[in-house]
């Protein structure tokens, strides 16, 4: 008996550090920020600690960081195969699989990383994603803030100074969004960018303040576009068999941490972030330009909306009939439940 519940847990992706049904459990979670990042330490390991206190040590959590257990861009599918019991990624690494989290990403529906937070966990609290999480379980969602674009050795003030220009995007939404400016969309996952820069791949980027320092990138640009464009969509998942074989305690445990208490310490934790990404830029000497309301802005505003058309029709196209509505949901979440 003890042997066969070992197994089951150990097909799972469970470890049993003891027999019986109330066996210690230790967790795999993966992701993709560096070990020594901030990201990792105020908020992944904090979750992790929190967890084994809430379970009073019967589920330990086992951290892989700098995308050691799955690569960023298959990481979704990785929880959901059972590669990893937890991960903490981008909806937009998972292209086209999340089409209406993804909304939260567009231009003016987000100023601020705990902004974004309470809006996306918000749309899933009320049901308003369907079934895009189905075949997983999600235990929080929050966002990065708004994503300024940085470039090497062009300095960007207008649409037409992106002309050509080969700039990183994480996700469909952000594509759309370059394109609408005349930029050239690259799409890659945070952690190749460096490289990629460093090497002349791509011109410039679109990566929030946080990522710039946590990546290390602020080494490497020498002009930021600081215009509120873009938004990037995270969420923190479990493989849902994972979670379903524990014991009733242990997903006490794992109840008490999800939801929008962890969404808002995501919140918090990414805007400290950008503010200190920031500010390295500043201290380094480099150009900041700032366009404050892009989307009435004379030169931005046409480009900006004509992206945000673009992403929403062609939701319409694929048959999801209520983008626009969750759009409109978002912008109203933004102005009441979870104005700044």
């Amino acid at each position: 008996m003890k042997h066969a519940i070992s197994c089951c847990l150990l097909g799972l992706g469970l470890t049993a550090a003891t027999s019986g049904v109330q066996a210690d459990t230790t967790l795999r979670l993966g992701h993709l920020w560096p070990a020594q990042s901030a990201v990792n330490q105020d908020l992944i390991e904090a979750w992790a600690k929190q967890v084994k206190e809430d379970s009073d040590g019967a589920l330990q959590v086992e951290i892989y960081p700098s995308q050691t257990l799955s690569k960023a861009n298959s990481a979704y599918e990785g929880v959901v195969n059972g590669v990893a019991d937890i991960t903490i990624t981008l909806q937009g690494y998972t292209a086209g699989r999340f089409p209406l989290s993804e909304i939260v990403q567009l231009p003016g529906v987000s100023a601020s990383a705990p902004q974004g937070a309470c809006i996306l966990q918000s749309l899933y609290d009320d049901n308003d994603l369907g079934d895009e999480y189905a075949d997983a379980h999600p235990l929080f969602f929050f966002t990065t803030g708004p994503a300024p674009l940085h470039t090497r050795e062009t300095e960007v003030q207008s649409p037409e100074d992106l002309a050509g220009l080969r700039i990183r995007t994480p996700s469909e939404v952000s594509s759309d969004m370059l394109e609408s400016m005349g930029a050239d969309p690259v799409g890659m996952p945070a952690p190749d960018i460096y490289t990629s820069m460093q090497r002349g791949v791509i011109d410039g980027l679109s990566l929030p303040w946080e990522a710039m320092k946590v990546f290390q990138v602020n080494e490497l640009a020498n002009y930021h576009l600081d215009i509120p464009y873009y938004t990037g969509a995270l969420m923190a998942i479990m493989n849902r068999d994972t979670y379903e074989a524990l014991s009733p305690e242990a997903r006490k445990a794992i109840d008490a941490n999800s939801g929008m208490r962890w969404a808002e310490k995501a919140g918090k934790v990414f805007y400290g972030l950008d503010t200190q990404g920031k500010e390295q830029a500043r201290e380094q000497g480099d150009t900041i330009h700032r366009v404050e309301d892009p989307l009435n802005d004379p030169q931005w505003s046409g480009p900006l909306k004509r992206g945000t058309e673009r992403y929403l029709e062609r939701l319409k196209e694929r048959g999801i009939d209520n983008a626009q509505a969750i759009y409109d949901k978002a912008l109203s979440l933004r102005d009441g439940k979870c104005a700044l």
